[in-house]
């Protein structure tokens, strides 16, 4: 199954934060640290090294649990109906549509609510919410301060609102956040084990970043705190891309970055969407020794990699995390806190040719995670 640029990009868009009418555009590109012209050289025994090895065999590795062990212990009732608000793109639907597969294996109905991801259709949604009444709001990525005067009102009504891939905190009408910015952070250390595993902690590393959206960046400073700590001396080049870039001139920027820089070693992008199209310019341009790795792998960023023109990836886990958020309905459903779902710690995956599952999709990273979920829920 083939995946074209333009799908990609609005695929992997949402995977974060979907929605660029909602945030501050960042200034364009800019060197925030500038790289060194050679990285240090470490010894092969070093503790940064054995460290960086240690952990990406570990993210290598493809989880076998669900972070659950809890039943539900009660009947979850059936008949609740749940607003799931859209953002506008394709991998808020599939999301969406993870949660829907789960929500309907316990007898709940999911009202889809479209939105184009603009400030006004996403308060529009909220609006339709409020008057329909439903047991549970549910949405990706949304800066509450767009929704703030909607979220007092279902607060008010006591319907509890679920939010994944947001820069935002717990509480105040917020009741289950998923893939916050604690969670994000780990995403930038396994980008950095690959890294410097993959150069023996000998690394000279550009990083491309979308500072427009602030989720992204605790997903930086794990990458930069840990690169430093296990590669030291290597060097280092933060560079921010503006938004306007997504599905333009990406490719032509890291061409030109890479022809002024040709000692950099390796490539890491903050979202996966920021390598589309790029391989392509880099085999044209006869840039060819370069390692790259992504955040937030994708059907395209999978199929370069099983091309051997991309060389790893952090897969998301957005097929358990949906149904995460509805094991968490149902322990509220049933008069239970949602607290064994917010402490879950949701797996990520390090991804490459030799591990990689499937080139053609966003895979689950849990095989049987249906089945692991169902026996929680008394459906087994």
């Amino acid at each position: 199954m083939s995946s074209t640029p333009g799908r990609a990009v609005r695929r992997a868009l949402t995977a974060i934060v979907p929605i660029t009418t909602l945030l501050t555009l960042a200034a364009c590109g800019t060197d925030a640290t500038p790289a060194a012209d050679s990285a240090k050289a470490t010894g092969a025994d070093s503790p940064g090294l054995t460290a960086a090895n240690k952990a990406a065999e570990e993210y290598s590795q493809r989880p076998t649990q669900i972070p659950l062990t809890d039943p539900v212990g009660k009947k979850i009732p059936k008949g609740k109906t749940i607003d799931y608000i859209l953002c506008g793109v394709q991998s808020c639907k599939d999301l969406a549509d993870f949660f829907t597969s789960g929500a309907e294996e316990l007898g709940w109905k999911v009202n889809q609510i479209a939105t184009q991801g603009t400030p006004e259709s996403v308060q529009a949604a909220y609006e339709q919410s409020l008057r329909n009444k439903p047991d549970a709001v549910i949405s990706s990525g949304f800066p509450r301060a767009v929704y703030a005067k909607q979220l007092a009102k279902l607060k008010k009504a006591d319907i509890p609102v679920i939010q994944s891939n947001a820069d935002d905190v717990l509480g105040d009408g917020l009741s289950l956040l998923k893939n916050g910015p604690e969670e994000v952070k780990t995403n930038g250390e396994i980008l950095a084990s690959w890294v410097v595993s993959d150069s023996k902690a000998k690394a000279n590393t550009v990083y491309f970043n979308l500072p427009a959206y602030t989720i992204l960046k605790p997903v930086q400073d794990g990458f930069e705190g840990k690169y430093k700590e296990w590669c030291d001396g290597c060097a280092l080049d933060v560079v921010d891309v503006p938004i306007t870039a997504v599905g333009k001139d990406m490719p032509d920027r890291v061409v030109s970055y890479l022809r002024s820089h040709p000692k950099v070693t390796h490539v890491v992008y903050s979202l996966g969407l920021l390598n589309v199209g790029v391989p392509a310019a880099l085999k044209t341009a006869g840039i060819t020794t370069t390692r790259t790795i992504v955040n937030v792998g994708d059907a395209q960023n999978y199929q370069y990699i099983d091309s051997g023109l991309t060389d790893a990836a952090l897969a998301l886990n957005s097929h358990e995390m949906a149904w995460i958020m509805v094991d968490a309905l149902a322990h509220h459903f049933t008069g239970q806190s949602m607290d064994t779902a917010q402490k879950a710690v949701v797996t990520n995956m390090l991804v490459t040719k030799e591990n990689l599952p499937s080139a053609d999709e966003d895979f689950p990273l849990i095989v049987d995670y249906q089945k692991q979920f169902k026996a929680l829920w008394g459906k087994s």
